[in-house]
């Protein structure tokens, strides 16, 4: 997809105020209104006013664009990062629900950044009733590490959140807080941080901070639901006839037992060792086999000889799959 630059649909700089937004996007909603311009491209533009609009008017989403922007050249083709949005705070979100600006769907494009949330309210308001009001509750996205997952741990972890002036300029600050991971947490899974989120309003107490976690890409292990999955490299001598081997995983190490007449893509299954939970997962070791390299005359007499210990075998004759 390409990257949508959302300050030339609604022909204001970057460094237009909310204000400015507004005003951008009411003259051009009323001039490509498909009820009443004459346009022939009305609809389309309409759309893409619409949802610059969206993105913009909220200075959360507008300071997480504005950040992602900056990394990359507009007219590419485009794929946000993995976990680019990681580490901002957003006040409160929920399902997509319609709005008096949608002409249609957003993009592709906007919810690959924002998923299908709410719509844009612009600013924190103060609220309509007088009296003390509780403060709106916060989300942000973490990564941890595998580990923490399996250990439990406690981290500090650094939030930027956007906060917007009286004109509406938005600026990222950071925050920083020292959390608690319970063992077995799992991506997707939230933290409530009570009164961690925005402060309340004539002396009422603060929202709640929600912390969605999401785990970092492990250069060894793999997850499947609470299931894990690691590679272990063997000779070829360790899986013919066997061997007991070091194995990692994401507690430590273990002694391993290989079967004898292990093939590559045997897996064997460590029960309960998979992610903690109320029914832990289990760890699946799926074995390989590295050769040697016959590098060496010694080591290209050796190769000569097993060649001749199995004349009769035949590498390229279909053999049953590995248990």
């Amino acid at each position: 997809m390409d990257f949508k630059d959302y300050y030339a649909a609604l022909g204001v700089p970057p460094t237009a105020t909310q204000d400015e937004i507004k005003r951008a996007y009411r003259k051009l909603a009323r001039k490509y209104h498909p009820d009443v311009s004459k346009e022939a491209d009305a609809e389309a533009r309409f759309k893409d006013v619409a949802e610059a609009h969206e993105a913009l008017i909220d200075p959360e989403r507008r300071a997480a664009y504005d950040d992602l922007a900056r990394k990359k050249a507009k007219g590419e083709s485009f794929e946000p990062p993995p976990g680019w949005n990681t580490g901002y705070e957003f006040r409160g979100r929920g399902a997509r629900e319609a709005s008096p600006h949608d002409a249609a769907e957003f993009s592709d494009f906007f919810e690959s950044l924002f998923g299908r949330a709410g719509p844009g309210e612009g600013a924190p308001r103060p609220p309509h009733r007088s009296g003390p009001q509780r403060g709106e509750d916060h989300h942000a996205k973490v990564m941890i590490d595998l580990e923490d997952a399996y250990l439990g741990a406690r981290r500090t972890i650094s939030l930027r959140v956007p906060v917007a002036d009286a004109e509406g300029r938005v600026t990222l600050h950071d925050r920083q807080l020292e959390v608690g991971i319970p063992k077995g947490v799992r991506a997707g899974q939230q933290l409530r941080l009570a009164a961690q989120g925005g402060a309340g309003f004539n002396g009422g107490p603060a929202g709640d901070l929600y912390l969605e976690m999401a785990l970092r890409p492990h250069p060894a292990f793999r997850l499947d639901g609470v299931d894990v999955y690691t590679d272990l490299t063997l000779a070829p001598w360790e899986a013919a006839l066997g061997a007991s081997v070091t194995a990692r995983t994401p507690e430590g190490a273990v002694q391993l037992t290989v079967p004898a007449g292990s093939v590559p893509g045997r897996k064997l299954r460590l029960k309960g060792k998979g992610l903690p939970a109320k029914v832990p997962g289990d760890l699946y070791v799926v074995l390989t086999v590295a050769l040697p390299p016959a590098s060496t005359p010694a080591a290209q007499a050796a190769y000569a000889e097993l060649a001749k210990a199995f004349v009769d075998f035949d590498p390229r004759r279909e053999r049953e799959a590995p248990p």
